[in-house]
């Protein structure tokens, strides 16, 4: 079966907006011996494909959530949920994020969300060829490069005191999946400004500086599992 599947995965996930690079990156896996190969072409459609078909690996187009998607602080905050997600309902899934640019911040926020690999658009195919390798059994290991911001950092022991009211954890949730400061008013019947009133409050208590850092805080500290369990107000 080794000799057969050079990925060591049968399952695939792509993501991404374009047909010829999605035909692409499907021709590539199959030719790493992976039988199964679905294509999602926006994030909504891949949140609920991920839940269903569980697969092994998530390819996913960083820009593709970038584009109208930007947060307040103009990071795009999807990934971080599709990422999640996917680690959720299969924990052994393999992410690999790409981009249009290699921006350390973005890398930052997909292996914080648990990126197994961010491969720029121009890496040759023998190279994103490797990195779906690597994911499943590394064999070389990298200096790491210049760490992200401390801000963007897990809170470690804060996670498990868990700072924050039941109302600020609600609001993160919602923030986390990638829902504007619009939406998550409309969804618990309050103003916007009251949305970004907690939401200042919430950087405040976890030391972040906006709502991507929030995020990747929500992520790292398990919120869409323990919601059920955080303490009320």
């Amino acid at each position: 079966m080794r000799a057969n599947n050079a990925s060591g995965a049968s399952s695939a996930l792509i993501v991404d907006d374009q047909p010829l690079r999605m035909d692409g990156l499907e021709a590539l896996l199959r030719g790493l011996g992976v039988a199964e190969v679905v294509r999602a072409s926006s994030y909504e459609e891949a949140s609920s494909m991920v839940e269903g078909d569980h697969p092994e690996i998530l390819i996913a187009n960083y820009a593709l959530a970038r584009d109208g998607n930007e947060g307040e602080d103009g990071v795009a905050e999807r990934p971080l949920a599709l990422l999640g997600r996917a680690r959720a309902a299969n924990t052994g899934v393999k992410c690999i994020v790409f981009s249009d640019r290699d921006d350390p911040f973005e890398r930052a926020c997909a292996f914080r969300s648990g990126a197994t690999a961010f491969c720029v658009k121009h890496a040759a195919a023998v190279d994103f060829a490797v990195a779906v390798r690597q994911a499943f059994e590394p064999s070389m290991y990298l200096a790491p490069t210049a760490p992200p911001p401390e801000s963007a950092r897990t809170t470690g022991d804060a996670g498990r005191r868990w700072p924050l009211t039941k109302r600020e954890t609600e609001i993160l949730r919602f923030a986390a999946d990638g829902r504007s400061n619009l939406q998550v008013a409309k969804l618990l019947w309050v103003t916007e400004p009251t949305v970004k009133f907690h939401l200042s409050n919430i950087y405040r208590k976890l030391g972040v500086t906006n709502r991507t850092e929030a995020s990747l805080w929500a992520h790292q500290n398990g919120l869409l599992a323990a919601y059920v369990d955080a303490p009320a107000a």
